[in-house]
């Protein structure tokens, strides 16, 4: 068994890792304070190949395996949380497209977001269904001349931002067998969006409602076969709750390298703070948090390129695990920092704001242990 990164492996990382110190650590704070990121930016990260990381090399991806897409989101992050997963939730459309489109959606939507020419967000939770996500009311009537949506989507990272939005519908009976998957391009008559969300973390990312009214867009915007909609978000899922956890691992491992660096300088009682063996015994707790957590990630991710029969359960355990020690080794992080760590100067308390929500999206922690304790439950049965 062998957990050495390769040499290509590491290659990613410490591209990715330099890119984020380079292009996004030194404006997080601006960029925050905007709202919004420079769209830029995303071109060169298009450049680097990470536009669309799981779309295979014939569309202009990358085609890295779910592992490298570990590495990728856990060395952005420790830029900035809020960029990384904003990029991680434009690469889960471009590998759901990948995975299940047809060769002329894939050829047509693929070349330019791989490129991000063209940025995408996933629109699946509504203002009345988050965690039940199956129970989505966004209705798609299907007429001669394309796709009729009605309905909302709720905390839509880019909404109005985005150029276009992959987004899951209603075109059958209730339930998850009645659900859809269609796109719907920035600028379709129909479409608009509500206020930007004034949010905890994750501020750099402007995030809001999408609204359909009527709107319509052709036949040829749907993603796959009709009621296999619900299917293809869960299994978007699947990767975006690995990409969303090394996103977490990232920002924590910020959070504690950080902490180690103010620890040496720090002075209190004559001596400085890691000489303290009461707080040199926090550090080795948060490593061993951190490192046991990124083991257990890169083995859910290995399940997943693997096609394990267990990979959604380990997907889910590993973001209910690998989210709760982040944000609880950034907080402690806080803590170190002492009243400094409650300014913003210091870079710590905006890792605790961003790491929150890492506990609550791409489905919640507690939607993670029912798929644990149903997976358990079934293998005994």
């Amino acid at each position: 068994m062998d957990f050495a990164l390769s040499e290509e492996q590491q290659a990613i990382f410490d591209m990715a890792r330099d890119f984020g110190a380079e292009h996004i650590g030194p404006h997080a704070e601006q960029w925050e304070t905007d709202g919004t990121i420079p769209r830029e930016l995303w071109a060169k990260v298009g450049e680097l190949g990470l536009g669309g990381i799981f779309v295979s090399e014939e569309y202009g991806g990358s085609g890295l395996s779910r592992l490298d897409g570990t590495l990728i989101f856990e060395a952005l992050a420790m830029a900035c949380p809020s960029v990384g997963s904003f990029l991680s939730i434009h690469n889960m459309c471009g590998g759901m497209i990948d995975k299940f489109g047809s060769a002329e959606a894939k050829q047509r939507f693929l070349p330019d977001l791989c490129s991000m020419q063209k940025i995408w967000s996933y629109c699946l939770t509504e203002p009345g269904s988050g965690s039940d996500a199956a129970a989505l009311r966004t209705r798609a009537e299907r007429g001669n001349d394309g796709f009729r949506l009605n309905g909302t989507k709720a905390f839509i990272s880019g909404g109005g931002y985005s150029d276009c939005y992959l987004t899951m519908v209603r075109t059958g009976e209730d339930g998850p067998k009645g659900i859809s998957t269609v796109v719907i391009e920035d600028g379709t008559d129909g479409l608009s969006f509500g206020a930007a969300e004034r949010k905890m973390g994750w501020r750099a990312q402007p995030t809001a409602q999408v609204q359909f009214d009527d709107c319509l867009i052709p036949l040829e915007n749907q993603i796959g076969e009709d009621g296999h909609g619900f299917r293809y978000a869960m299994a978007g899922l699947d990767g975006g709750r690995l990409n969303i956890s090394a996103g977490a691992l990232g920002g924590a491992q910020a959070a504690l390298d950080k902490t180690i660096a103010y620890m040496g300088e720090r002075k209190a009682f004559g001596k400085s703070l890691d000489q303290f063996q009461a707080l040199q015994f926090r550090l080795a707790e948060m490593e061993t948090a951190l490192q046991s957590a990124r083991v257990f990630l890169r083995q859910a991710a290995w399940k997943l390129d693997q096609g394990a029969p267990d990979a959604t359960k380990f997907c889910a355990m590993a973001k209910l695990h690998v989210t709760d020690r982040a944000f609880e080794v950034a907080n402690q992080c806080l803590q170190l920092h002492g009243g400094y760590g409650y300014l913003a100067d210091y870079g710590i308390e905006k890792i605790v704001r961003d790491l929150r929500v890492h506990q609550i999206l791409e489905g919640t922690n507690e939607i993670m242990r029912l798929i644990v304790s149903r997976s358990l439950l079934a293998e005994a049965h």
